[in-house]
């Protein structure tokens, strides 16, 4: 929601503006209100004009990888897209990872870089780096802004590109010249569209037909809902539920699809993949038809291609037409926005001349309640030591009344995924395709910042937290009273997962005798420091890091041998 503009004046399209200015005016006009970034001696023309103003927050952070972070945190719980702003060289070579982070996840921001001089580019000037060359893998788009004149449109574009179609990354490199230049604004309004750029939002009617028809005739069908669902708004999570009311199929998700669908739905088979539950990945396999919205296909979720649903058809919806037949072969392949196309295939299924009978399906469900009954992640709980299953059940019993956002560390994703509940979307933020430590902790400082008021809580481990700790620092700052809760075992969790990692002498204490007292960690920076080691203080233990308005560090001493793939 674009915010009241600082300067009228400035809404003048012919005035005359340095690049600072420019990019700040920029920044109003496309609603910008909060940016995260580190300063640098190729950006301290756009710093000048940031404390020369107030409408536009920026957020100091302490590394270049928790502004980025941070900004895909804020854009994951707002919908918006999120603004990080990073000087040249090591700036931009810090980022790389939140860029590829949000480019695999089809995560919105702008990455404002600076640049050495135009006439330094390419002499191996101090800061100087090829941030186009390093940073086209890892973005959906990238600019070298040569021209004052060019930098307006250029920042416009940059946000249309990274909202529209699959969202994702989009990074303009201003030199340092640019900047101290002189030039005319223009407006968004001004810029016209990138003919080569148009992504088709309504999905083709014939094939919507064919789809609906396909569905009429099914026996055990299942919607398989991913990331997609949730980055075409609430309208799209609204019209998903619609749909399977009215049709009465079991649904599953993909990771970053939770909360499309509520987990208190009746329907709601629970996550599927590699760590998914036993009736999802069962009905995948046995389902005769599956309708995939949104959803890429990735290979923790379908593992063998060839086994993979091997005797469904297949219906894929993808606003990204390079997605669809990309990793699964399908049988209908509609391009179009996840809210679009539900509305049409919705409007086509009550146009059938005869409305399929929901009582086709109860053999189906009768099958799908069989495989409910096997209890996929019970656990054997014990008097003596907090099992990270019940901290995260115990967790969520008693932040749900708060209608909490949840971030989580890579090695935690899977914990929660299965033990925490999603009943609406832009509630969950994690590291889906990229997998990356120290995730959690920025984002979601980005989401507490973003929804002030909100309890926000990052679930860590005790490895991964440790790599952006430093943004705890930010969180003090500027008072964003987020909630880290670190399952403490002691041990990195993806290692132990996916196999041990010598530590050198190959003891594993040698891990565990390195660790920080987290308590006093929090402390030293300003912090609330928790510690809970029995199951009998937990509940007490999270509420009161609930009723904190403040930072905390919560060290949840779990388990270390606590099996990490529960049946």
């Amino acid at each position: 929601m674009t915010g009241e503009k600082a300067n009228s004046s400035l809404n003048t399209p012919d005035r005359l503006m340095n690049g600072g200015e420019i990019v700040l005016q920029a920044l109003r006009d496309n609603g910008v209100e909060h940016i995260f970034g580190y300063p640098g001696a190729a950006v301290l023309p756009i710093y000048d004009e940031i404390f020369q103003q107030e409408d536009i927050k920026h957020f100091l952070v302490r590394h270049e990888q928790g502004a980025g972070h941070a900004a895909e945190g804020y854009a994951r719980s707002t919908g918006k897209v999120g603004v990080m702003l990073v000087t040249s060289g090591p700036g931009v070579t810090n980022s790389v990872t939140a860029l590829q982070d949000a480019l695999m996840d089809s995560i919105p921001i702008v990455c404002l870089s600076g640049q050495v001089p135009t006439s330094l580019i390419g002499t191996d000037a101090f800061q100087e780096c090829d941030t186009v060359g390093i940073t086209r893998p890892c973005t959906k788009h990238n600019f070298l802004v040569q021209h004052i004149d060019d930098l307006a449109k250029t920042i416009h574009l940059a946000f249309r590109i990274a909202a529209a179609g699959r969202p994702g990354p989009v990074l303009v490199d201003m030199p340092k010249d640019v900047l101290f230049a002189s030039g005319t604004y223009v407006s968004p309004d001004e810029v016209s569209p990138l003919p080569s750029y148009q992504p088709a939002m309504q999905g083709d009617q014939n094939a919507i037909r064919a789809a609906v028809a396909l569905m009429a005739e099914a026996r055990r069908p299942i919607i398989y809902a991913g990331g997609g669902v949730i980055n075409s708004g609430p309208e799209a999570s609204r019209l998903l539920r619609e749909l399977i009311d009215l049709t009465g199929f079991p649904i599953t998700s993909t990771i970053l699809g939770l909360g499309a669908y509520p987990a208190t739905g009746r329907n709601w088979l629970r996550v599927a993949g590699q760590d998914g539950s036993h009736e999802a990945n069962m009905a995948i396999g046995d389902c005769d038809l599956m309708i995939a919205i949104g959803a890429r296909f990735d290979d923790l979720a379908t593992s063998r291609i060839h086994e993979f649903s091997p005797h469904s058809k297949k219906i894929h919806i993808d606003i990204d037409a390079s997605s669809i037949n990309k990793r699964v072969p399908v049988d209908i392949g509609i391009q179009g926005d996840a809210a679009h196309v539900l509305a049409d295939m919705l409007h086509a299924w009550r146009s059938l001349s005869s409305v399929p009978d929901q009582k086709r399906l109860r053999a189906w469900w009768t099958q799908i309640d069989h495989w409910r009954a096997r209890h996929s992640f019970s656990y054997e709980r014990l008097d003596h030591t907090i099992m990270p299953q019940h901290a995260l059940e115990r967790l969520h019993a008693l932040t749900k009344p708060h209608d909490p956002i949840i971030a989580t560390e890579i090695g935690q994703q899977m914990w929660v995924a299965r033990f925490f509940g999603f009943d609406k979307p832009n509630r969950w933020i994690t590291s889906g395709g990229l997998g990356t430590m120290g995730f959690g902790l920025p984002a979601a400082l980005g989401a507490q910042l973003a929804n002030p008021g909100r309890l926000v809580i990052d679930i860590a481990g005790d490895a991964s937290v440790q790599t952006t700790m430093k943004e705890l620092s930010t969180a003090i700052q500027h008072q964003a009273p987020i909630k880290i809760f670190i399952l403490s075992d002691e041990h990195p969790g993806m290692a132990r997962e996916w196999g041990q990692v010598p530590d050198g002498n190959g003891r594993s204490r040698a891990y565990s005798a390195s660790l920080p007292d987290f308590t006093k960690l929090a402390e030293a920076y300003g912090a609330i420091g928790l510690r809970c080691e029995s199951p009998r203080e937990l509940d007490a233990r999270i509420e009161e890091m609930i009723n904190v308005d403040r930072p905390v560090l919560f060290d949840c001493r779990d388990a270390r041998l606590a099996d990490a793939h529960p049946q």
